[in-house]
């Protein structure tokens, strides 16, 4: 299936843990380029997001965030430096009996004192876990936003071909008429010039020019790429710089219409096909 390049997705965790939620922006880009956004105490995590995307997505570039808001199993808690608190008690006591007065350190002085309030050293393991099961998560959101968007830029491609095969139908019929006004028109100026008219040498000029109007090989072309551009969107593979060659292809053949033109239907012929290629080149730009 045609998958395209933008799409957003966004998944979220609410649990003991806290709260956990990914955002992934997608747009498109020649090369898969990802920028990431991640809490400092989860930044360890970069290499792995990477890695993952990588495996997973072909094109575009990401603007990938994490949020975290820790709950109560990982919230850092409190420790009192038991040591250190000996230590001052300690101390005030032997300044006590020197000075041979009461002690007066009280609770809260020691809690004001550097050192005595430790915060515990937090275990993010189970948080990144979840961090990366979740990121799996959106990435499967993602994919399917890219596949769906990927279809409906399938439709517009199918229906732009089928505007151009309309379009093929149309010169292919109108080409007999164009070269018998070509040679009527010519015959008529060569009659007016010439007292005898040499017929066998006015057949040879007609043959010779019908053969630089001639279109067939161009419209043949047309269609081959036309059926090339079908084959591709059923295609289960990343297929946006094929497509982009053929539209390159089908813009040359129309190109080599409007230079080979004589007539004003035909030209609007090849003026439309020029239209109708580059609303496809538009719309694969997106597609991975």
């Amino acid at each position: 299936m045609i998958s395209s390049m933008t799409a957003f997705a966004r998944e979220e965790y609410r649990g003991d843990l806290g709260i956990l939620s990914w955002e992934i922006r997608s747009v498109n880009h020649r090369y898969l380029e990802a920028f990431l956004r991640l809490p400092e105490e989860l930044r360890v995590l970069e290499s792995s997001v990477r890695e993952r995307l990588n495996a997973r997505l072909g094109r575009g570039k990401l603007d990938v965030s994490l949020k975290f808001k820790p709950g109560g199993m990982a919230e850092a808690g409190l420790q009192v430096n038991q040591r250190l608190v000996e230590q001052l008690l300690s101390a005030e006591q032997q300044l006590a009996d020197l000075m041979e007065v009461g002690n007066n350190l009280g609770s809260s002085d020691l809690l004001r004192w550097p050192g005595v309030l430790e915060e515990q050293e937090q275990d993010f393991t189970p948080v990144k876990q979840r961090a990366m099961i979740l990121l799996e998560t959106a990435i499967d959101s993602l994919i399917d936003n890219r596949l769906r968007e990927g279809e409906r830029l399938s439709k517009i491609i199918r229906n732009r071909c089928v505007g151009l095969q309309a379009q093929v139908v149309q010169v292919r019929s109108l080409m007999p008429d164009v070269l018998e006004t070509v040679r009527s028109r010519i015959r008529d100026r060569l009659t007016e010039a010439m007292e005898e008219l040499d017929e066998i040498r006015l057949e040879q000029e007609m043959v010779l020019l019908a053969q630089r109007l001639d279109v067939d090989e161009e419209m043949d072309r047309l269609e081959t790429h036309l059926e090339e551009v079908e084959r591709v969107l059923q295609a289960d593979e990343p297929v946006g710089r094929r497509l982009d060659f053929l539209m390159q292809e089908l813009n040359r053949e129309a190109n080599t219409l409007t230079s080979k033109s004589n007539s004003v239907d035909v030209t609007r012929s090849a003026v439309e096909m020029k239209v109708l290629i580059e609303q496809m080149r538009e719309q694969i730009q997106n597609i991975e």
